[in-house]
C-alpha cells in the first residue's frame, strides 16, 4: 500500500474532499493572502507546491501567495491528521469578485482519509467524522486569531453551502456541518449536531 502522504498516488486524491470553507470577508487580495498564510500555519502544512502529479522531493517548492493560487489554480502540501497520521492536503481560492466574497477552502481528500482508517460515513444522510471536524473547527480557531474572517464551514464539500450574510449572526439550530461564526471578536463554534 502506498503512504496517504504520496502525491503520485491518485487515490490519495480521489472521492471529495472533508473540508474548512472560509468566507475571507472580501475579494481583496490582501485579506485573501492574510487568510491564507494564518491558515498554513495553524494547519501546519508541510510545504507548499503547485503540483500535486509529482512528489514534494520532484518539484520546487511555490510560495505560499495568492499568486501561487491564481498561477496553479491550487496549493499542495502534507499536513499531520490529529491521529499522527501525515497525509495530502491542498488548498483552492473561489473568487467573489466585486459582487461577494472571496473563500478559501483547505481540504483533505477522502483517499487519503480511506488509507489511514478515518471513519467518516456511519449510515448518516451525511459524511462525517467527529475526528476532522474538531480538527478542522481548531484549525478554523487559530486561523481566527490571526486572520478574522466573515463565516468558516466545516464537513465534506461544505464550500458554497450557505454564507455569513444568509445567517445574520445566528448558528442554525439543526446543522448538518459545522459552522465557525464570529460574534464580534469571538469566533462561536457550533458543531454538527443532526
Amino acid at each position: 500500500m502506498t503512504s496517504p502522504a504520496s502525491f503520485r498516488d491518485r487515490t490519495n486524491w480521489s472521492d471529495g474532499y472533508y473540508e474548512l470553507a472560509i468566507e475571507v470577508g472580501s475579494s481583496d487580495d490582501a485579506a485573501l493572502q492574510t487568510v491564507l498564510s494564518a491558515l498554513w500555519s495553524a494547519a501546519d502544512v508541510q510545504g507548499c507546491f503547485g503540483r500535486n502529479d509529482r512528489e514534494p522531493e520532484e518539484q520546487a517548492s511555490v510560495p505560499c501567495t495568492v499568486g501561487s493560487l491564481t498561477e496553479f489554480g491550487q496549493l499542495h502540501g502534507q499536513v499531520r491528521l490529529p491521529t499522527g497520521e501525515l497525509v495530502v492536503c491542498g488548498c483552492v481560492a473561489i473568487r467573489g469578485g466585486d459582487q461577494s466574497s472571496d473563500w478559501l477552502d483547505f481540504f483533505i481528500p477522502l483517499g487519503a482519509l480511506d488509507k489511514v482508517g478515518i471513519a467518516y460515513w456511519d449510515g448518516r444522510p451525511f459524511f462525517r467524522s467527529d475526528v476532522m471536524d474538531d480538527w478542522l473547527a481548531a484549525v478554523g480557531a487559530e486561523t481566527f486569531n490571526t486572520a478574522a474572517f466573515s463565516l468558516g464551514v466545516v464537513g465534506f464539500e461544505v464550500s458554497g453551502c450557505t454564507d455569513a450574510s444568509t445567517l445574520a449572526g445566528r448558528l442554525p439550530p439543526t446543522r448538518d456541518i459545522g459552522y465557525l461564526l464570529p460574534q464580534g471578536d469571538v469566533l462561536r463554534y457550533g458543531a454538527a449536531n443532526t
